[in-house]
């Protein structure tokens, strides 16, 4: 069974610093591409950062600069540290795993920036 796990989500002021992480489990973590999506309310979920097998990055101009994605495939985990958060930064926040025939989704975790 697979599964995706996010942690590291909360409430932290605007100009404050929090770090997801994404432990997965039920599949070859280092064959998969891993991404960091969000989702806030009325709003289409979106890219936040996507990370390839070779340790290729990609990342929004919304983000870029203030995030960082990583893995670690000897722990099969993800990271996104985020830094400099901004109150248009809340959203819940999913971890994604996808290689050409398959992929799977974490259940989300809430991302909440706010004085």
């Amino acid at each position: 069974q697979v599964q995706l796990v996010e942690s590291g989500g909360g409430l932290v002021q605007p100009g404050g610093s929090l770090r997801l992480s994404c432990a997965a489990s039920g599949i070859i973590f280092s064959d998969y591409v891993m991404a960091w999506y969000r989702q806030a309310p009325g709003k289409q979920r979106e890219l936040v950062a996507r990370i390839t097998r070779v340790q290729s990055t990609v990342y929004p101009t919304s983000v870029k600069g203030r995030f960082t994605i990583s893995r670690d495939n000897a722990k099969n985990t993800m990271y996104l540290q985020m830094n400099d958060l901004k109150p248009e930064d809340t959203a819940v926040y999913y971890c994604y795993a996808g290689k050409a025939t398959d992929s799977y989704w974490g259940q989300g975790t809430q991302v909440t920036v706010s004085s």
